[in-house]
């Protein structure tokens, strides 16, 4: 099971830093790509109770869990995030979209992978929807990992 998300997990190349999400999301040139990733950034901020951090370059994180795998090997994800990525916003739920079937079916226009829900513009989907599976997959974290929230 080779799937970005958790890849990226396992490399530890992308880390919370100081970076300025705003700057990062004012850099954006097109501008319903901007005022998506403010919606969503809202979205993720209301439910999860923490700010926005950037992790590596270009995702937007929110909140924190340790893991541990079996090997030994531990380290500090973010819970929840996005990336305004060239194709599609790539939308993290951390514990994978396998028990979020119902939701899914509902939301819309989209394509995902084990971890990451892909969408071109959120205009395709239901936030309404986005905001269920976004505190569903938060309150999944809350209880299976270690967590800032």
């Amino acid at each position: 099971m080779v799937d970005y998300c958790i890849k990226i997990m396992a490399e530890l190349k992308t880390k919370e830093n100081k970076a300025s999400v705003n700057q990062f999301i004012d850099a954006i040139e097109n501008s319903s790509r901007k005022k998506d990733c403010l919606i969503i950034k809202k979205i993720m901020q209301d439910i999860t109770g923490k700010r926005a951090m950037m992790w590596g370059d270009s995702i937007v994180g929110f909140g924190r869990y340790h893991y541990k795998y079996a090997s030994g090997g531990e380290g500090d994800f973010f819970i929840t995030g996005f990336s305004p990525r060239k194709q599609n916003f790539t939308i993290y739920i951390m514990p994978g979209y396998t028990g979020y079937q119902q939701l899914l079916k509902k939301i819309g226009k989209h394509k995902h992978g084990k971890s990451c829900l892909y969408v071109k513009s959120l205009d395709d989907i239901d936030l309404d929807v986005l905001k269920e599976l976004i505190a569903a997959s938060v309150a999944e974290m809350k209880s299976l990992y270690q967590t800032d929230l």
